[in-house]
């Protein structure tokens, strides 16, 4: 069972509230509701606290950290890369762009297959763009997205080899 239909089912029942009561004071329609109740319809965290408040409740949300576990080359390569955003800004990337774009015409004759060849062409485009924000997230995430990027990661030979190996050594430690 989903907790926020368990949320939405305990405090309707604790009020009395019926889903066509509930309709009217929040303007959602009764079938959504009735999805939601039944699990067909996952509320988001906003719509949830929105139908609380007809009410006369409110919604705290706890968020805590979770460490990730990461197979060993992810996490290496993570690493590496998260090194270099440290050392990202508009100063460095213009530095960095011959080299990285150099990079990126070696590997559009490597690669085959998506989404690599995709991914390749949106490093250029970040590169191109001068997207800062962009290259720290691609750089530093840890969703599916960021590391399929890294897999075909134009930063070759931005990191000194003594940068290199302060980073594998830091991750042995």
């Amino acid at each position: 069972m989903s907790e926020r239909r368990d949320i939405l089912g305990r405090v309707m029942s604790e009020t009395g509230t019926t889903q066509s009561e509930l309709s009217r004071l929040s303007g959602v329609r009764q079938p959504s509701i009735s999805q939601m109740l039944s699990g067909r319809v996952e509320p988001s965290d906003e719509m949830l606290g929105r139908l609380l408040s007809c009410m006369g409740f409110g919604l705290e949300v706890v968020r805590r950290p979770v460490r990730l576990e990461l197979p060993r080359s992810v996490r290496r390569s993570w690493l590496l890369h998260r090194r270099i955003a440290t050392l990202l800004d508009q100063r460095t990337l213009r530095e960095w762009t011959p080299r990285i774009l150099d990079n990126i015409e070696l590997l559009r004759g490597q690669l085959r297959g998506e989404p690599h060849r995709t991914n390749i062409e949106r490093w250029n485009t970040l590169v191109g763009d001068g997207d800062l924000p962009g290259l720290h997230r691609i750089l530093t995430g840890l969703g599916t997205d960021a590391i399929e990027m890294r897999e075909v990661s134009p930063m070759r030979g931005v990191l000194t080899q003594r940068e290199r190996d302060e980073v594998l050594q830091q991750r042995a430690g």
